[in-house]
This record gives C-alpha cells, sequence and structure tokens, in this order.
C-alpha cells in the first residue's frame, strides 16, 4: 500500500524522538555557581578535607547548595556568585597551597540525567567568557637546547669509555659540536662508539695539522624532530599547568608548527594565568668550583669547565658547566615554610633523577652544590623574522653544602618570598618548557559580553525560524506546517548530538551553522513539496503524487547535501577556532536535516494522508 509505513518504523521515529528530548533537556537546567577543589601532586582529598570545608562555611553563615566528593574533587554548589566568591577565598586560605581553589559553573543538570549520561552543552569561550592565548614556541633555543644536550652527551661517553680527546668545542654559528683527538686511531675509535648510539647526527672527519677533528652535527631530519618534540612535549606541559590552574573544559591544541592555542573558560585573572602559561622557568643543578679564586673568576680568567652566575644580592659564585640533574627530573614541588619561617620548595624526583642525585652526593659530601634557577623573559626587540626575542635570565637560588648522600627528596631554600616559592612550586610540578614560549596573542571575554552573545545568537535563529515558518506556512499551507515541525525537531537534534559527543563545544560561529542550518533543512522540503505539486499538476492521484515526490527528490536532495558536506568536513579539517566550530554544527546539521526532512515529515504525511484512496485534494 502507497504511503503506509509499518508500526516499527513509527516505532523508531518514536524513539528517536524521546532520546533527542532527553538528551537536549539538560540545556534547559543552567548553572550554579560553584567553587572546584583539586588536590596538587603529594596531598588527598578524603572526606576529612570536605568536613573541614563545611565547618568553614557553616561558621561564616554560608549555605551551600550541594557539596560533593567524586573523581577526585570536592565540587561546592552555591545559591549566589556573591557567597561563590567569598567561599573561594576562606577555602583557599585554610587549605593553603596544597590544593588548588578555582571559580566554576556547575551544570544544575539533576542526578537521574547525569546518571544516563545527559549532560549540558560545553560552551565556548565567546559564550561563557574567559581568556584566550595564542602563544608561540621559540624553535631556534630548542634546536640550541638539544645542541648543548648534546655537546654533555658526548663528553660523559668519552669519559666513561675512557677515550682521551683533547679538547670539545661548539660553534656559536651552526651550533655544530668539534672533537679533537691527538691521532687517527683514537678518532676512529671514538667515532666506532659513538656514530651507532647517535642516529640522527652526521660524523664528519677533519685534520688540522697535527689534530685530528671530528665534527657532529644535526641533520635535516633530526631539525625537523626536535622542532616537532619540542612542540609536543611544550603542548603536554601547557596541559598539564592548565590543569594546575584548576579550569574546567579549557582547550590546549597546536596551530601550524610553532603554535599553541589555550583558551580558558570562565579564567578573568589573566595576569595569574600569564604569569603561570608563559613563564618557562626551571632549575639545574651544578657543583661549585672551589677550586678557582673569585678575583680571578670576576677579572675572567677562567678554566674552560667553569662558569660565573650571581645569586640574587648580586654575590658571584663559579660553578662547573657540567648538570648535575635538571628539572625534567622532577616529579612533585611544595611550597613549605622551613624551621625559621622562610619559605622552601621541597622537591621529589623520578627514579632516574633520584639514582643521579645520589651518585653525585655520595661522592661530594662537604662540598658546596648551587641550584641555578632559570626562566626567559620577553623583550621589546624582534628578530629579522619579526618575533619577539626573548631574554634568558639565570640566576643562582642558592647555595647549600652536602651534608649528606640525597636521595629522591631534598629542599630548595633562598628564595625571596611565598609568592615566588608557590609559583616556583606550581611549574616545576607541571613541567619545566622544552622551549622558551611567548604570548603573541591575548583576548578577554567577559561573561556578560558571552551571555549577550547567546542571546543575539537565539534571537538571530528565531528570526531566522519565523522568517521561514511565514514562508513555508503561507505558501505549503499545512505541508508547510508539517516541514516546520520537523524543522523544530531538527534544532533539538543538532542539541542533543552535540550534547552527547564528549568535548564538543558549542561556539558563536557554531550558533551561526545552526542559523544556516534552519535554512538549509526546509530546503529540502521545497524539493519534496514542489514535486508533488508537478505530480499533481500532471493529474496523478494524491497518494502517487506523495509517493513520486518523496522518491524522485532524493536524489537532487542526497547531492546538494554531500557537496555542502564535504565543504564543511574540508572546513573541520584544515579550519581551526571559528571556523572548526561553524563546521561541526553544519556537519551534523546536514545529517541530522536529511534525517527529519525526509524521513520525519515523510512519517507526518503518511501518518495523515497515507494509504486513504478517498482523498482527493490536499493543503499544499
Amino acid at each position: 500500500m502507497l504511503n503506509k509505513f509499518p508500526m516499527w518504523k513509527y516505532l523508531a521515529l518514536g524513539f528517536v524522538v524521546l532520546i533527542c528530548f532527553l538528551y537536549a533537556s539538560p540545556n534547559l537546567f543552567g548553572d550554579d555557581p560553584a567553587v572546584q577543589i583539586s588536590a596538587t601532586r603529594g596531598a588527598k582529598l578524603e572526606i576529612t578535607t570536605l568536613k573541614k570545608v563545611q565547618y568553614l562555611l557553616s561558621n561564616a553563615k554560608i549555605k551551600p547548595i550541594k557539596e560533593t566528593l567524586e573523581h577526585g574533587q570536592i565540587l561546592i554548589r552555591f545559591k549566589t556568585g556573591h557567597d561563590q566568591l567569598i567561599g573561594r577565598d576562606l577555602i583557599s586560605e585554610a587549605l593553603g597551597d596544597s590544593f588548588i581553589v578555582a571559580l566554576n559553573l556547575a551544570p544544575a543538570t539533576p542526578s537521574w540525567l547525569t546518571d544516563i549520561g545527559g549532560t549540558p552543552l560545553n560552551l565556548g569561550l565567546d559564550l561563557r567568557g574567559g581568556v584566550h592565548f595564542l602563544m608561540e614556541v621559540d624553535m631556534s633555543e630548542a634546536i640550541k637546547k638539544a645542541q648543548q644536550e648534546m655537546l654533555q652527551d658526548l663528553r660523559l661517553s668519552l669519559r666513561e669509555q675512557k677515550i682521551r680527546f683533547r679538547g670539545i668545542s661548539q660553534s656559536k654559528e651552526n651550533g655544530s659540536i668539534a672533537l679533537r683527538f691527538a691521532d687517527e686511531g683514537t678518532l676512529q675509535k671514538a667515532l666506532k662508539f659513538l656514530k651507532p648510539i647517535n642516529r640522527g647526527y652526521q660524523f664528519t672527519e677533519q685534520k688540522t695539522g697535527d689534530v685530528y677533528n671530528l665534527n657532529v652535527a644535526m641533520t635535516t631530519a633530526k631539525i625537523q624532530s626536535t622542532k616537532e618534540d619540542a612542540l609536543q612535549q611544550n603542548l603536554t606541559i601547557l596541559r598539564n599547568r592548565v590543569n594546575e590552574l584548576g579550569v574546567a573544559e579549557p582547550l590546549v591544541q597546536r596551530q601550524g608548527s610553532d603554535r599553541i592555542v589555550i583558551e580558558l573558560p570562565g579564567v578573568q585573572d589573566t595576569a595569574r594565568a600569564k604569569e603561570i602559561l608563559g613563564a618557562t622557568a626551571t632549575l639545574e643543578f651544578h657543583a661549585v668550583d672551589t677550586s678557582t679564586e673569585m678575583n680571578d673568576a670576576v677579572a675572567g680568567r677562567l678554566p674552560p669547565s667553569s662558569i660565573v652566575y650571581k645569586k640574587r644580592n648580586g654575590q658571584p659564585v663559579v660553578i662547573k658547566k657540567q648538570v648535575i640533574l635538571t628539572g625534567n627530573h622532577i616529579v612533585n614541588a611544595q611550597a613549605r615554610a622551613d624551621e625559621f619561617g622562610q619559605p622552601e620548595v621541597n622537591i621529589s624526583l623520578d627514579s632516574k633523577g633520584g639514582s643521579k642525585m645520589s651518585r653525585f652526593t655520595k661522592d661530594n659530601i662537604g662540598k658546596p652544590m648551587a641550584t641555578l634557577f632559570i626562566e626567559y623573559l620577553p623583550t621589546n626587540k624582534k628578530n629579522k623574522a619579526g618575533k619577539l626575542v626573548m631574554k634568558k635570565h639565570e640566576v643562582i637560588a642558592n647555595v647549600a653544602t652536602i651534608q649528606a648522600q640525597l636521595g629522591r627528596s631534598f629542599r630548595i631554600t633562598g628564595l625571596s618570598n611565598n609568592s615566588e616559592a608557590h609559583n616556583l612550586a606550581l611549574l616545576l610540578r607541571a613541567g619545566a618548557l622544552t622551549a622558551p614560549i611567548q604570548i603573541v596573542e591575548e583576548r578577554t571575554i567577559g561573561p556578560s559580553l558571552g551571555k549577550q552573545n547567546i542571546i543575539n545568537g537565539i534571537h538571530a535563529m528565531l528570526y531566522g525560524l519565523l522568517a521561514v515558518t511565514l514562508f513555508m506556512v503561507i505558501y505549503y499551507r499545512k505541508f508547510g506546517l508539517i516541514a516546520i515541525a520537523a524543522l523544530l525537531f531538527n534544532i533539538v537534534m543538532i542539541i542533543a548530538v552535540m550534547s552527547m559527543i564528549p568535548g564538543a563545544t558549542l561556539t558563536l560561529p557554531g550558533i551561526a551553522g545552526i542559523v544556516l542550518t534552519v535554512g538549509m533543512a526546509v530546503d529540502a522540503n521545497v524539493l519534496i513539496f514542489e514535486r508533488i505539486r508537478e505530480e499533481l499538476n500532471s493529474g496523478r492521484s494524491v497518494q502517487k503524487s506523495i509517493h513520486e515526490g518523496y522518491a524522485n527528490a532524493f536524489s537532487t536532495i542526497a547531492d546538494s547535501n554531500i557537496t555542502t558536506l564535504i565543504t564543511a568536513i574540508i572546513l573541520f579539517a584544515v579550519g581551526t577556532g571559528p571556523v572548526k566550530g561553524f563546521a561541526v554544527t553544519l556537519i551534523i546539521g546536514i545529517a541530522t536535516s536529511m534525517y527529519t526532512s525526509i524521513f520525519g515529515t515523510r512519517a507526518i504525511v503518511n501518518a495523515l494522508w497515507g494509504g486513504r484512496n478517498d482523498i482527493k485534494k490536499i493543503s499544499i
């Protein structure tokens, strides 16, 4: 029988409608102002912590809506933003540096909905407010750092193998390393040992007088690999730093070959975010050169293996160039006050770092060891490529005498204040950046502007929907009403699908994609309805006209939507930021509009007019 669906098709449609309305409904409940508490490494959130927070709020006569401890975090919901700010200050002061206390907006979705996976849409920065950073990695410094590490490795490897060499130096022009040997036999022995274990480096032999040189340089592939590794490692470290800030639903992703985009929804303290994300602080531990007189060092008379740095008070210190340990081996760092009330940072190392520190301190008990604090600071100068120049700032944080063999835990003192200790601890916990990074673009969007963007987007959608509704009802009458019903369900379906996709975020361009879908969705029905009209005008029966209209218009609808879908996929693949947000909603909108325009409207038409041979006229 023409235009008659079997019962299972109606049941399937009903099930889809139910699921879509169910998973779109969390977006109706809004958000509660909340405070999110998470533990830093080495700390632990327990029920006693929650009880302490509840006691603090009770004493301050603040009544939260709800307090929960789950997934390793405490979430306190408040009735007003005023209570939220007061609660944050109280909790932060009481818990100290071991916990991160951050402002948040917690979805007010009922628990029965969240139990079945119902969550509201993630809103982008332009809709929720927050801060946007575009950061650039200094690739030249990454290459230089890799070459310096190579120099240290070559020196240590040859010494461990007891292969004697006259000297080792690095070219200032291209960073290549020159090893000098007394005879060719020793050079060949060194080459035979070094070449297999240093892939990605080019070894060139050269004789100058009675000196045999072995030049070591990075290959083009190695340089490219080093740059890629630097970007990926910085990406991971910045994600760790964002997690340390306690921001909900952040975005950290690469852009191009040397840039990283960071979006922090809800963050308004840009100074704090810039201080943590843009900092490149790390530590190096060096042996102090006690054999060189300070007067000679100040006059520039230094052995090749030593260098002079200054303490914060300007006092010079001569240290060995060889690095005992870098900040890369630090797995935890906590700021504390020592027995005299002075700030210090307690450091824990990984197993490899602990072994290195243990071996060195075992052989150097009673000797001084210096902690070198290194950071890169932006300047107002630009290089030939137009990029900002970073200034390397190095200072001796402290010099301590090794009293006993150290292991995986020790402490750093000599810090100027508690704030410096806290920031240093946070940076060391999150990891030292592989290469310096600088903020090249910064945008801040207030929450009120985000809310206004949502209102403007909804208004645009409603105006577009109203205009389409008037046209369809006037021009296609009852069939126009059916198309509008399908269109409304299409919008619900888009919201439901985006709510169900993990990590999907709705942005202002995404709303533009939904508005565009409103027009595109009825386009398919226009083709179908015009085809039905043609069939009716040619003298076919109502049932035959409806059947032919849907059957013959399908190929045209599919062709037009597939070409648009291909364009949207390309936009998603090559686009970034707003373009990608627009492409996501457009892709979802094309898929859902095909379903609602063809299957949805056909089901309604079949339910109203299908299988009835007595109908001589329809409202179209």
